[in-house]
């Protein structure tokens, strides 16, 4: 079985990819604090409390790791350019990509989550790709678009494999009754973001490093993801105006964790 090591395991994001992964994988789980995360989430999977800005707490911490999610940030679209962003979304990576790049023969990839805040700035009427110029919105954005030329670094100059999702506005909740749509027009889905992720761990690359966007199947998408779809065969299943009832159809009750 591979082994995967997810930073910022806490989060959102995280325990959606937990509960995916952790029968298909052996999981390492890294973040500050585990206290909010159910206990029946983390069975079965290694669990490591650890502060990773500091850098001594990198040490062995991939060895025999096969992948990488690397999903820890400062993710506040009003942060500030301070020392928590600095540390999180600057030397946090660099440290990680630095340190995996040792391992010839451990770290096969990473997959790291980027923002659809890396081109948020586009008029709401234009579809970005991910081949055009990065229009950051917010300084988070700005510290997204550094991890992508990071990992594009680390990627052609020390070979190490990368694939970064610009990740849509997932922590929508489609129940709320004053979501516009602009919002459903940057919808992923935990199901959709559960898939990609699974194509970002099985597909071969031409390239040592991808960047993709990561939305689901949105009738009007703000994110154009056909480069997903054609290099990594990501196949969304999921319409944020469907699901939230534009076209008759109720998006369900949340999913509850098994015993």
């Amino acid at each position: 079985m591979s082994s995967i090591l997810i930073t910022g395991a806490s989060g959102k994001i995280g325990q959606t990819l937990v509960a995916h992964l952790k029968t298909k994988y052996d999981l390492t789980l890294v973040d500050s604090d585990f206290s909010s995360v159910d206990e029946r989430l983390l069975k079965g999977t290694t669990v490591r409390e650890l502060d990773l800005t500091v850098i001594g707490n990198l040490d062995g911490l991939l060895e025999g790791i096969d992948y990488l999610i690397h999903l820890a940030d400062d993710s506040s679209p009003e942060t500030d350019f301070d020392d928590a962003l600095i540390n999180l979304n600057y030397r946090l990576p660099y440290n990680l990509f630095d340190e995996a790049s040792k391992y010839e023969n451990f770290v096969k990839r990473i997959i790291f989550a980027s923002s659809l805040d890396t081109v948020g700035a586009y008029p709401k009427h234009v579809q970005v790709s991910v081949n055009d110029p990065v229009r950051p919105m917010d300084l988070y954005g700005v510290s997204k678009v550094y991890l992508e030329g990071l990992a594009n670094y680390f990627a052609y100059n020390k070979g190490q494999e990368a694939i970064g999702i610009r990740i849509g506005k997932f922590d929508a909740d489609l129940n709320d009754p004053s979501l516009d749509e602009t919002v459903l027009a940057e919808y992923l889905s935990p199901r959709d973001l559960c898939q990609l992720v699974d194509c970002t761990l099985t597909a071969t690359l031409q390239e040592p490093f991808l960047l993709v966007n990561g939305l689901s199947d949105n009738r009007f998408p703000r994110l154009d993801i056909l480069q997903a779809r054609t290099t990594i065969g990501y196949k969304p299943q999921d319409d944020a105006f469907t699901l939230k009832g534009y076209f008759g159809v109720d998006i369900g009750d949340p999913v509850e964790l098994d015993e």
